[in-house]
Order: C-alpha cells, then structure tokens, then sequence
C-alpha cells in the first residue's frame, strides 16, 4: 500500500460522502413534500442508472485513453454541477441524473486506476481499502447527508459541491499516466469488439455476471428498504431509514476487511458461498419485524455482500489489464451491472405503482437471489490460475 493509493482512498472517500449526502437529501425533500407517488424514489435510483447504460461503451476508452487521474477530477466536477441544480431547485430526476453522468466516468477511473498503483499480490488488498472506504463513506454520507438534509436540504446541497470540489483537488497528487493510445475505431465498434474479447474466458464472465448480480441485488434493497422501513418498523424520516441502512453498510465493511484472508484470487470460486447466505438473508429480512432484528439481519447481508463483491472486483481489474485494459473492463462491468440494476430498480417500480407490498417484494428478492446465484456460478472456471 503506497502513498498514492491512499490518496486515491481519501479523493474516493469524499466523493462518494457526497454522492450519498445527495441521495438521501433528494429522500428529504421528497418525504419533505409528502406530494409524490411511492414509485418516485425509485424513478431517482433508475435515472441515475441510466447514465452508466447510455455511457457504457465511452467512459470505458475515456478512461483508458486519457490519464486516469484527470478523468477523476472532471467526473467529480461534473457531480458538482448535478448537485448546483438541484439546489437551484430543478426537477431532482434532471439533476440527480447529471449526478449520475460524473458517477459513470468516475467508476472506471477509479477502478482502473488500482493496478496502475498496485500489483497482483496487493490488488485484492488495494480492493479491500477501496470498498472498505467507499462502504464507510456510504454510512456516514448517508447518516449526516440525512440529518443535515432533515433540518435544510440547502444546507446539505452546499456541503455536497464543496465535498466534491475536494475531491477533486485531492487528486491532483495521482501520478498522470495513459494506458492506452487513442482509438481511431468508432466507440460502439470497440465496444462490441471489448466485449466479444472479454467474454472469452469463464473467469470473465463471471466476474461480471457475479457483479452484476450483486449491484442489482443492492439497489433493488435499497429501494424497498424506503418502503419497507415506514411500514413494518414505522420509520418517519430520511434519518431513520439511513440509520436502519447503517447496519448494512457496517457489515459490507467487515466483509470487506476479512476477505483477503479468506478469498484470493485463486479460490474464486469460494465466492458463490456468501452469495447463497445473503439470499437466505434477505428472505429472512422480510419475515422481521423489530427493529434490533433488522438491524442484526441487515448487518449479516452487508457482511456477506463484501465477501462476494471484492474478489470480483479484483479479479475483473486484473483480467481486464491483461486484456482490453482495466478502465474499459471496469466500464463493461458497470454497463452490465448497471442495466441489471436499472432492470432490477425498474421492475420494482413498476411493481410500487401497482401497489405490491414491500414484504413480499422483499422476500421474492431473496429467492430470486439465491435462483440466480446458482445460474451464474455455473459461469466458475473449475480451476483458476495465478
């Protein structure tokens, strides 16, 4: 772990402080205004998803093309401006999916920049800090975004701009390096061919078949957690759901601390095991109805959500060097992941307009979970490398 990683950890950190802040500040207002339908939150979550489906064959070259470390300081300039419109009070679907736009170029900068500033042996390690500071960033973003935007939205936007005006200054000190020479090729073009290339292999797909299933998971809980969270524990505010959401975010952070012990590269295939216990997880959340319960449950759920999603990472970024380069590996990841989310998040929706109970969405997410995993394991090389 060199000096310029943890800079990228400190750069990571007080973005992604600042894209949760504006989440649960848009849930303020919206539970502010007590006006909008219960398909609404949803909507949020969708348009920002949006922007890494429509972006996905273009931040992945960007990315590779141009100096990874500048990159990370146009996206983070770019949420600013999302985060400016909405205190300018402009439909928070617009601005939230401007948010959306800096958080698409950011990923595969972020991500591609780690085997750049580490090696084979550290890259599980570098991934842990990563997702371990970016969780840690999500809990307290989300539980000081919430309390602040409880008492003023205005207050909250503001501290969003500056946090990411920050971020951005902070990571002037990553080294400027390009991995790839500009493409001559239409970006479709070559992003059909990076895709057909990195599809090749079994332990590419499943790294980004398991991540895809992950994030979807993720956001799809999120978004019932709104609705669940008023009705069965009689949450009133946007700081008592993001209190509930503290104890997932916790768990994902031990998960991601004890992983490397637990699951190298080289015992990927251990990685199916956690996946199987969040869904049983997430089935038993939907049957609890105390508070303390939750909590415990939500913990479990995080904890094994890390075990699953930063081996995958890792070992997406190490392929994704050895090949098509790892910002645009990164970026094919997150248009994977992301169209699995915006179809997860989509379909609940649709479901919340029509009324479905959070319970039973809740509890058809976990066994839908648990189907799946089986499925894309089957993508699990029977042996892996080093």
């Amino acid at each position: 772990m060199n000096n310029k990683i943890y800079a990228l950890l400190i750069a990571q950190f007080l973005s992604a402080f600042a894209d949760n802040a504006i989440l649960f500040t848009v849930i303020a207002i919206v539970m502010q205004s007590g006006t909008q339908s219960s398909w609404y939150i949803p909507a949020l979550q969708s348009v920002f998803l949006i922007a890494y489906v429509v972006l996905g064959p273009w931040v992945g070259g960007f990315a590779d093309h141009h100096a990874k470390s500048r990159v990370l300081i146009i996206a983070n300039l770019i949420k600013a401006v999302g985060a400016g419109l909405l205190l300018l009070n402009v439909e928070p679907l617009i601005a939230y999916c401007i948010v959306g736009v800096g958080a698409a170029i950011y990923s595969p900068a972020k991500y591609g920049i780690l085997p750049e500033l580490a090696g084979h042996e550290a890259l599980v390690k570098a991934n842990s800090w990563i997702e371990g500071s970016t969780i840690l960033a999500i809990l307290t973003g989300m539980k000081i975004g919430a309390m602040i935007a409880d008492h003023s939205t205005q207050t909250a936007l503001v501290m969003t701009i500056v946090l990411f005006i920050v971020s951005a200054v902070t990571t002037l000190v990553l080294p400027v390096k390009i991995t790839k020479k500009i493409s001559t090729e239409f970006a479709l073009v070559e992003f059909g061919k990076q895709m057909a290339l990195f599809f090749t292999t079994p332990r590419s797909r499943f790294a980004v078949l398991g991540g895809s299933l992950f994030w979807a998971t993720a956001a799809c809980l999120r978004v019932i957690l709104v609705a669940w969270a008023p009705l069965v524990l009689l949450s009133k505010n946007a700081s008592e759901i993001a209190d509930l959401t503290l104890y997932l975010t916790i768990g994902i952070i031990a998960g991601s601390i004890i992983v490397p012990r637990l699951i190298p590269l080289e015992q990927l295939r251990r990685v199916k095991l956690p996946s199987y216990l969040m869904a049983l997880c997430i089935v038993g959340l939907s049957f609890t109805t105390h508070v303390m319960s939750a909590q415990a449950v939500l913990f479990v759920i995080g904890m094994m959500g890390g075990l699953f999603i930063v081996p995958i990472n890792a070992d997406l970024q190490e392929q994704g060097q050895q090949t098509i380069g790892s910002g645009s590996a990164v970026a094919l990841q997150n248009f994977f992941q992301n169209l699995a989310m915006l179809l997860a998040v989509g379909t609940y929706t649709l479901a919340a307009s029509k009324q479905v109970d959070p319970v039973m969405a809740m509890l058809a997410l976990g066994v839908m979970l648990f189907v799946a995993t089986f499925f894309v394991s089957m993508c699990l090389p029977v042996k892996i490398k080093k």
